[in-house]
């Protein structure tokens, strides 16, 4: 009687903390009007289809979205992930580790044709410097030192599109296609910020990772977009950076200042001046 006594005894005391551990996370209050889940199973809205014999026009342009422009915000924050709400660059990287999008190194074209994985990107972004310190007080001795600067998200500021836009004459319709993303990181250059660009990315191909994650809304949190909605709905600031044009060079080659804004301006005119000859009123 004694042996099955102590035998029910050590096994309430083994499962004990198990019963407990599944009892507190039933307790778990919920956070907020409901239990959120986020967009998991939303699928990216399918895009218009192409021919080749529809495009009487097209022209590919670079934009560059700045994080620092109050309306693109959303891309930026927030700093530490929470409530099913990460900023864009986390998004990436985070779907990169886990192999859902490829991503693609920086050529002198920017397109993309050699693959790179997720630890060279943030090995690239890794920096061990060897410095030798001496001791402030006595006997001011020498010592080795090393620092290590690793990969941080924040520095991100930017975003470059590739993007066609495209006129078909099926639809009567001036329209637009993303091709592929790039982040790009702001990092210190002999005191000066410098813009770094860190991968390529296809577009199309990272739609469904972007379909699945939630930006910001400030007007009304019950009806947050999707990151690939924000892109669709076109839902940020951006200014043009190059033209496809015959020297395969950008506006700040022959443009600076004042005049590369207006450069980047005209280049838009231009496209909806296209457009709007077309039609006769």
């Amino acid at each position: 009687m004694k042996k099955i006594f102590v035998y029910l005894l050590f096994t309430a005391l083994i499962f004990s903390p198990f019963l407990i551990s599944a009892q507190i996370t039933a307790q778990t209050p919920i956070d907020g009007l409901y239990r959120d889940q986020g967009i998991i199973n939303k699928k990216p809205m399918p895009l218009p289809s192409v021919r080749k014999a529809d495009i009487m026009w097209s022209k590919r342009l670079w934009r560059e979205i700045d994080f620092r422009q109050k309306m693109n915000q959303e891309f930026y924050f927030p700093i530490h992930p929470h409530q099913n709400w990460k900023s864009f660059i986390t998004i990436i990287m985070d779907a990169l580790k886990q192999g859902k999008i490829t991503a693609y190194d920086i050529s002198a074209t920017d397109e993309l044709l050699i693959p790179i994985t997720y630890q060279e990107i943030i090995n690239r972004q890794t920096d061990t410097i060897h410095k030798v310190m001496r001791r402030a007080e006595p006997p001011y001795d020498e010592y080795d030192t090393i620092i290590v600067t690793r990969f941080q998200p924040t520095k991100v500021m930017r975003l470059r599109l590739k993007e066609d836009w495209y006129f078909d004459k099926q639809r009567s319709q001036m329209l637009v296609r993303i091709e592929a993303l790039c982040p790009v990181m702001m990092t210190m250059h002999n005191g000066q910020e410098v813009p770094t660009p860190l991968f390529w990315i296809s577009y199309p191909q990272s739609r469904d990772v972007l379909a699945q994650n939630l930006a910001f809304n400030p007007e009304n949190s019950a009806m947050r977009l999707s990151y690939d909605a924000v892109f669709i709905k076109r839902l940020f600031s951006s200014y043009i950076y190059k033209e496809q044009n015959i020297y395969d060079r950008r506006i700040s080659e022959y443009a600076k200042g004042v005049n590369a804004l207006l450069e980047s301006k005209r280049i838009q005119q231009k496209m909806f001046d296209y457009e709007q000859f077309l039609w006769q009123y």
